[in-house]
């Protein structure tokens, strides 16, 4: 019997590098409009034009899209390592799930995209201290309402889909997989 290869799912060069595009793209829009003399502009002024704050607070956030896209495409690390060991968890956290500590692993589908869920031992959410939020917008590992013990893992800006994560588990793990 052939040694299985271990599944790397890295952040995906052309989603990043897009999602930093868009983002220069939209601050650039604003700019010229500012700048060009536009009416609709608001004024440079808090006090005088609630807008302006909102138009630099978007601002802002494109800015740090921009930031996440460029790093996150030189980052070529591998984020979510599938093999005889368990499931290893980058995205900041660098934690290994051992086979052991996971009791199922399923795919569910958010509109378009499928999510991959982890239902781990309560022991095992706790010693990995995953430091998951419902808030973070940009994070690929969040908790789900309700199950306390699971992590879902997008696949959004991954080189690699939920659905074959899912089938390098079933590959070393088939007992784990559930529908």
């Amino acid at each position: 019997m052939a040694a299985l290869k271990p599944v790397e799912a890295r952040y995906g060069a052309l989603h990043n590098l897009g999602m930093a595009g868009v983002a220069v793209a939209m601050i650039a829009g604003a700019a010229v409009h500012f700048f060009t003399g536009s009416d609709r502009v608001p004024v440079q002024s808090l006090l005088n034009d609630p807008r302006f704050a909102l138009v630099a607070m978007l601002i802002l956030a494109m800015a740090y899209y921009l930031f996440l896209g460029v790093t996150r495409f030189a980052d070529r690390r591998p984020q979510v390592v599938i093999d005889r060991d368990g499931i290893a968890l980058g995205f900041g956290r660098n934690r290994l799930l051992a086979w052991d500590d996971i009791q199922w692993v399923r795919l569910r589908r958010l509109a378009l995209r499928q999510q991959l869920h982890i239902g781990l031992t309560p022991e095992a959410i706790i010693a990995a201290d995953l430091k998951l939020s419902l808030w973070n917008l940009d994070d690929s590992l969040r908790p789900i309402r309700g199950m306390p013990a699971t992590v879902l893992v997008r696949d959004n800006g991954l080189d690699t889909q939920a659905a074959a994560m899912l089938a390098a588990v079933r590959a070393f793990r088939p007992n784990l997989v559930k529908s």
